[in-house]
């Protein structure tokens, strides 16, 4: 790259490379302390989050793929006849 560069140039590097992973990291931390889990079970997800190595994609990435529980729905019920919601 070239020592020219301007300031648009710097301004979009700093958000591509600071700016959005700490904002991905935030969001997921959010994620974690609404999940249901333990205190423990939060915490090491909060530290594999924020503190594995490749700083930026491998510990979001592993919470994303693994660490999500599906919400709970209740159970639809097939042989109900429709009348019973109409009383």
């Amino acid at each position: 790259m070239s020592k020219d560069r301007g300031c648009l140039a710097n301004t979009l590097l700093f958000l591509v490379i600071i700016f959005v992973p700490v904002v991905g990291h935030i969001i997921e931390t959010v994620m974690v302390l609404e999940d249901d889990r333990s205190l423990a079970g939060k915490l090491i997800w909060l530290a594999v989050i924020w503190l594995l190595p490749p700083f930026v994609v491998l510990g979001p990435l592993l919470y994303l793929l693994f660490g999500q529980r599906p919400k709970r729905r209740a159970p639809i019920m097939f042989a109900q006849s429709s009348q019973a919601y109409y009383r």
